[in-house]
C-alpha cells in the first residue's frame, strides 16, 4: 500500500534555509546526554549565538540545537518559530520577502 506523502511546513522550510546559513559546528556526544555535550561545547569553546550544533548521539542518531541568545533550542522548534530569534533577522532570505503590492485610485 502507498504511504501518502507528509505535508511540508512551508514556514519550516523557510526556516530550515536561514538555519542553513547559521555558523555550524559537528560535535560527538560522548558519555553525555546531547544537550549536555551541546552546553559544554558552547562554554569550552566560547561560541557566540546565533548558531546550530549538530550533535551526534551514535552511528544512527544526531541531534541538533540552536544556540541563541535567549539560550538552547531544539532545531526543529527554531525551523517553525524563526520569527521568534531576533539574531536570525540578519539572516532572513532576500529572495523570500514577498513584494506588496499597492493599490492606486484613479479619479476621473
Amino acid at each position: 500500500m502507498a504511504r501518502k506523502r507528509k505535508r511540508k511546513s512551508r514556514r519550516r522550510q523557510e526556516g530550515r534555509k536561514i538555519l542553513e546559513l547559521v555558523p555550524q559546528y559537528n560535535i560527538e556526544s560522548g558519555d553525555d546526554k546531547p544537550v549536555t555535550a551541546a552546553r559544554k561545547h558552547i562554554g569550552s569553546n566560547g561560541i557566540k549565538p546565533p548558531a546550530l550544533l549538530v550533535v551526534r548521539r551514535n552511528e544512527h542518531t544526531t541531534d541538533r540545537f540552536f544556540w541563541a541568545d535567549k539560550g538552547l533550542f531544539g532545531a526543529q522548534y527554531v525551523e517553525e518559530n524563526h520569527f521568534l530569534f531576533p539574531s536570525l533577522q540578519s539572516f532572513e532570505i532576500a529572495g523570500g520577502e514577498r513584494k506588496k503590492t499597492v493599490a492606486t485610485a484613479h479619479s476621473h
